[in-house]
């Protein structure tokens, strides 16, 4: 039975990793994030009230399409990041931010809603929870200069988003994972655990479906 699960969490969580390793030990397809050709991004970074709206418009129709291809892929799929994340956690920290206002807000999230109803969910998300330190870290270590200059209260304000999605989040399981306490590049016995509550939890999902 193919199966389609998305790994979820915040900047330098671990998701990239995670995906790689995941998808080798299991034999799925990894799908990665993809470098969006965002026709908006150059305006947003100039001018982000005017256009953080059009912004996320395009990511979200992106993103929904390519939740559509791996729906329809036939085999199982990991996945690097969701569209739920996109609407519930980045979009909506623009509109507190004050970069979208309360009417492109509502109208964006009438868009997602309409569209995320012809899909089906995956069939478990793993979220990486991670602690700032922890997020901080990671950033550092892959060392990517555009990260570094990443906001404390940015990434903790994404981190509390996060959390609350998840904890309203019931269109598929969850299975959350402590980042700060898994090695999966050192540790190989934390990448077998993960694989195998991964697995436990789809069978758990399977048993619940034929009960």
């Amino acid at each position: 039975m193919k199966q389609y699960i998305v790994l979820a969490g915040n900047i330098g969580a671990g998701k990239s990793t995670l995906v790689s390793r995941i998808s080798d030990r299991l034999g799925w397809k990894p799908y990665y994030e993809p470098v969006s050709a965002n026709p908006y991004l150059e305006d947003f970074y100039g001018d982000m009230k005017r256009w953080a709206f059009h912004s996320q418009l395009y990511f979200l129709t992106d993103r929904l399409r390519i939740h559509k291809e791996l729906q329809d892929f036939q085999g199982s799929v990991v996945q690097d990041r969701s569209v739920y994340e996109d609407a519930e956690v980045f979009a909506r920290n623009l509109f507190l931010q004050g970069a979208i206002s309360a009417r492109d807000f509502d109208t964006y999230q009438g868009v997602y809603r309409v569209f995320l109803s012809f899909l089906q969910p995956p069939d478990l998300i793993v979220y990486l929870r991670a602690s700032l330190g922890v997020l901080k870290n990671r950033i550092a270590m892959r060392g990517r200069g555009f990260e570094a200059s990443i906001p404390d209260e940015y990434l903790d304000g994404l981190n509390r988003l996060y959390e609350a999605w998840i904890e309203r989040f019931t269109s598929c399981p969850v299975l959350t994972v402590d980042a700060g306490e898994v090695d999966i590049v050192t540790r190989p016995e934390d990448l077998e655990r993960v694989a195998e509550m991964i697995q436990e939890r789809l069978k758990g999902k399977q048993q619940e479906l034929f009960a």
